[in-house]
Formats: C-alpha cells, structure tokens, sequence
C-alpha cells in the first residue's frame, strides 16, 4: 500500500519519476548508467545522489511502474549479479497519460525541463499548451520582478541592481525562446495540414490538367489535327 508521501509526490520528486520512465523507455538500465543519463538529462546544476535516485526507483517498484531484476550477464565475484530497471506495460501506460497532461504543473520550474527533453513524445498540441503556459507563467514573474526592482531601485546598491539585470534579462531571452518555439510548432502544425485543393505530386499543389494549354513541352508547338 502506498503511504501518503508517496501519494503526493514532490513536484520534484515527480519530475524525477518521469525522467527515470522516459530515459527506461527506451532501454533497461543499471542504477550506475541510469543515474549518469538523469545528471545529463537534468543538467550541470543539478546534483543527483544515489540516496535521491534509489528511493525513487524503489517506489517505482512499489507503484509497478518498473521492475528490478538481476543482471545475470554480469558475473562479480564475491558479489550479487547487478540489478538492472525495466519499465512495465503499466508504467509505459503512466508514462504516456503523464505525458499528455498540459496542466500548471507541467510548465512549473520543477517539471518543465523535463517535460521539454521529452517532447519528441508528445503531441503537437499540448507541446504548444505547455509551451504557452510557461510563457504566460515566465511573463508573469517578469512584470512582478520589474515592479519589485523599480520600488526598490532607490534602496539597494549597484551590485544588486546589476544582479536584478541579469535575472530579468535571463528571463526575457527564455520568453523570446519560447515564443519561437511556440511559432515554430504552429507553423509545423499548418505544414501537416492536408488540404483537398492541392495535388502533393505536383510542386505548388496545381493539377496538371489546369495546367495543360495544348503546347507538346518537347516541341514547344502545338499539336495538329488532319
């Protein structure tokens, strides 16, 4: 049975599930490897310990999500064969419902990152939802920054002040990277489009009967009746 904490996860304890089922989506995995795929997945400024990484695998287990086996093709003397994580039906089934909620907590600052890696696995339509939402999100906090740093310019010294830049300018250029994408995704959206007016055989979608004028293309005249 589940106890509460596990019931309600962390958001970054969350996070850290759904990196474990995506990166075990794609392959099993020893605990060492696994956790070297997470540090990079996660990023240079996150720290991952065994003691963070080994009690989420294990509620993993508990929920059947994954599953922990002996890696028999590896002999260690003196030593239990390693474990090695597989992900089960139920856990591809999490991974995928996971995947497809476009609600705040897929664009917060815990989950997004991770949602992002992963996208190549979502539909179109909520990789453009949960873009939009990190932006309004992101819009958010910069219009409270700049209230904050414009009461408070008067108070603080120049160390300050050009630590309040930095971080508004970081913000900035993540919104102005997420209006791309989010430009970019519709317009892949449109591209799929289909349309019955086109013919995709024929560059520029005309019909090759609107085009026929009578000309023979390898005389340049046209054709004569008896």
């Amino acid at each position: 049975m589940a106890t509460p904490r596990e019931r309600r996860a962390t958001p970054r304890g969350a996070a850290l599930e759904l990196a474990v089922l995506g990166l075990l989506l794609d392959s099993p995995m020893h605990g060492y490897e696994l956790r070297k795929q997470l540090i990079a997945l996660l990023g240079w400024g996150r720290v991952l310990s065994y003691g963070t990484l080994y009690p989420c695998l294990k509620s993993l287990v508990r929920k059947g999500f994954i599953v922990a086996d002996e890696d028999l093709d590896v002999d260690v003397r003196g030593r239990r064969n390693r474990i090695v994580y597989r992900l089960t039906a139920e856990g591809k089934e999490h991974f995928a419902q996971v995947m497809e909620d476009s609600g705040p907590a897929s664009w917060d600052d815990e989950s997004f990152g991770i949602r992002f890696a992963f996208f190549a696995r979502t539909s179109a339509r909520t990789r453009v939802r949960i873009l939009e939402g990190r932006r309004s999100r992101l819009e958010e906090r910069l219009d409270n920054v700049r209230k904050a740093a414009q009461r408070s310019r008067e108070r603080v010294d120049s160390y300050t002040l050009e630590l309040q830049r930095h971080g508004l300018e970081s913000v900035e250029r993540e919104v102005r990277w997420l209006s791309d994408l989010i430009d970019r995704e519709r317009s892949g959206l449109l591209d799929r489009a289909p349309s019955d007016q086109s013919d995709p055989d024929v560059p520029g979608g005309h019909d090759n009967a609107a085009d026929d004028d009578g000309v023979d293309d390898s005389t340049g005249r046209r054709p004569t009746t008896d």
